[in-house]
């Protein structure tokens, strides 16, 4: 996720506040709307659902519950980092307040549960060496926070987090407690990632079987340049230029993956007080089938499209059935989609990042034999000179 810090005077936050509070009525919301609101259909959606009675945990940095657009909302549950920062640091809360700020965004009645699982130096990267050594403790915070948020009540759980490195970060823990928290109803989000289309890395717990991964779209609709490409990109909410809560009290305005999947947890939360019974399968098949579709289908740029809340709330009410469920390997198949297009499809290569890619691979190549050829060479120049010095030293002992 990525800060820009926006200054603005008492009266113009105030006004600010006051004309999203007007655009997006009767939702009320402490943080700025800005063109977002528009991209998700926010004003229908809240007309249809606020999120009450709905909790979403937000597994995440921690979370300063008495921002304004926070007070009264947040319950503050364990700190599996346990990395000795405490609310008040610089690198305590600062990522989780502002994403906790964009669920409420889209459903001002909803209940956060704050569950510190990161922190923001490490808001959407773990490296290998550290998930190696939460495998050797057996005490990885992200299973551990997903494990006490199902116990404690979640609805909905958003992680705007994730590994976003060549190496992958898979671990068992965490694909067993996110089947947990799908097997007890709870539906799970994650932040697809911001590798944008480099190397077409896997982030988890995006990757993992039964989450909802969330790629990021700008202005206009299409994909945010760092939102990552992959197969496992399920829908796109907008991820640029989002205002956001700060650990500070104030606002700033985010990019990334991470508000885009806060803004589409928030979207869960408003279906789910809708129509409680919905099954996280219900929910991940309800938003795919009423996005914003891009041409040609479903991709790995952007899933199946952005997120059109009101859309999605309605069909909540009426969902399709569950049929999630064990199922016999019949050959070639892919999964099953909605609209036949299989998630291996990949949009075209621009013709220009191509070419540049084949010259820069070309151009490696070339360095590459120069110097297989010159360290050969030295070795060949080593090698003579060393039985030079033997036969010397043979002559010298003889």
């Amino acid at each position: 996720m990525k800060f820009r810090t926006i200054r603005m005077t008492g009266t113009a936050v105030a006004l600010t506040g006051l004309l999203c509070t007007l655009a997006t009525a009767p939702a009320r919301a402490a943080t700025p709307v800005g063109w977002e609101g528009t991209a998700l259909g926010l004003t229908a959606a809240q007309r249809l659902s606020q999120g009450q009675g709905v909790t979403v945990a937000v597994l995440d940095s921690g979370v300063y519950a008495d921002h304004p657009a926070l007070k009264g909302k947040v319950t503050t549950g364990p700190d599996y980092r346990q990395d000795g920062l405490k609310e008040g640091d610089a690198q305590w809360g600062q990522h989780g307040t502002a994403m906790a700020s964009d669920v409420l965004k889209v459903a001002p009645k909803a209940k956060i549960l704050s569950v510190r699982v990161i922190d923001d130096k490490h808001e959407e990267e773990r490296s290998e060496k550290e998930m190696e050594e939460y495998r050797k403790r057996g005490d990885n915070p992200i299973a551990k926070g997903i494990n006490y948020a199902v116990q404690h009540g979640a609805d909905v759980i958003s992680m705007s987090l994730g590994s976003d490195d060549l190496f992958t970060s898979y671990d068992e823990d965490e694909a067993a407690a996110v089947a947990y928290a799908v097997r007890n109803g709870v539906t799970v989000l994650a932040s697809a990632g911001n590798a944008g289309d480099v190397l077409n890395g896997a982030s988890y717990p995006a990757g993992y079987a039964g989450v909802i991964a969330v790629a990021a779209t700008q202005q206009g609709g299409g994909r945010a340049n760092f939102s990552t490409v992959h197969t496992y990109n399920d829908v796109a909410a907008p991820g640029v230029d989002i205002m956001s809560a700060t650990n500070t009290g104030g606002y700033k305005a985010v990019d990334g993956t991470s508000p885009a999947c806060a803004l589409a947890a928030g979207v869960v939360a408003l279906m789910y007080a809708k129509n409680p019974k919905l099954t996280p399968a219900q929910v991940n098949d309800v938003l795919i089938a009423t996005t914003h579709r891009p041409a040609g289908g479903g991709s790995a740029l952007l899933g199946y499209g952005r997120i059109n809340a009101e859309a999605a709330v309605r069909a909540a009410a009426s969902p399709p059935r569950d049929k999630s469920g064990a199922a016999a390997y019949k050959g070639k198949e892919h999964l099953v989609t909605l609209d036949g297009t299989p998630k291996t499809k990949h949009a075209p290569l621009d013709q220009g990042l191509w070419m540049t890619g084949l010259v820069a691979a070309g151009v490696g190549l070339v360095f590459l034999i120069g110097g297989a050829l010159l360290a050969w060479s030295g070795r060949r120049k080593v090698s003579a000179g060393a039985g030079g010095m033997m036969q010397r030293q043979g002559t010298f002992l003889g």
